[in-house]
């Protein structure tokens, strides 16, 4: 799998937001999409995919017992009324000793293997980051997040703000730009659902 297996990558985006996918769209359409292929969810379509491109793939989650299969998993910290990715990176950094990891939103399927190594290719320990960006919008949960970061994050946690564009736009961050902008799909729509059931293979 080349430079990709050297990677440890966190799938990033709390069970609240997998399962809130799975409750507000519930129709024909979406559960077929979530149970293509033969697995029971998203999350676990992706934990599958990815685990056969890195070496060390992870869930972060708020309660790992949601998940109706064996992965490995980071539990956020304990934070009152806090539902933001900023948590997770926290709780990612405390959790894992490296330096750097790859996040990738779960409800984005289509970010393939060679957009995850055009990333790491272009990767540097000089920057802070180094993130997926199409057409005139960034990607923030698609690439690489450094140590380096970790103080901002405390900080943003500390002072309930968590906006990942403002913290990558006031870091050292390096873009990557693609342009095929289905590659980052995301669901969060149920028009987003009916267009992934396109690009789905049969």
């Amino acid at each position: 799998m080349g430079k990709a297996q050297e990677w440890e990558r966190i799938k990033l985006f709390s069970h609240l937001q997998v399962l809130r996918l799975s409750q507000n769209f519930n129709t024909p359409d979406s559960l077929k999409y979530l149970q293509f292929a033969g697995f029971t969810t998203l999350t676990e379509f992706q934990y599958s995919r990815l685990s056969k491109i890195f070496t060390n793939v992870y869930i972060s989650c708020k309660d790992k017992n949601k998940f109706p299969f064996d992965a490995n998993y980071i539990i956020d910290k304990k934070v009152q009324d806090t539902f933001a990715p900023t948590l997770a990176f926290v709780s990612i950094f405390e959790s894992l000793k490296t330096d750097s990891f790859f996040a990738i939103s779960v409800d984005s399927p289509f970010i393939n293997e060679e957009t995850i190594v055009k990333l790491i290719s272009n990767d540097s320990q000089e920057v802070d980051a180094t993130i997926a960006k199409t057409e005139g919008e960034v990607q923030p949960l698609c690439g690489i997040y450094h140590r380096s970061l970790l103080p901002a994050f405390e900080t943003m946690l500390k002072e309930d703000r968590h906006k990942l564009n403002f913290l990558l736009k006031n870091s050292l961050t390096n873009y990557v730009i693609f342009k095929d902008d289905d590659t980052f799909l995301n669901l969060n729509h149920p028009h987003q659902y009916e267009k992934a059931l396109i690009l789905i293979p049969s």
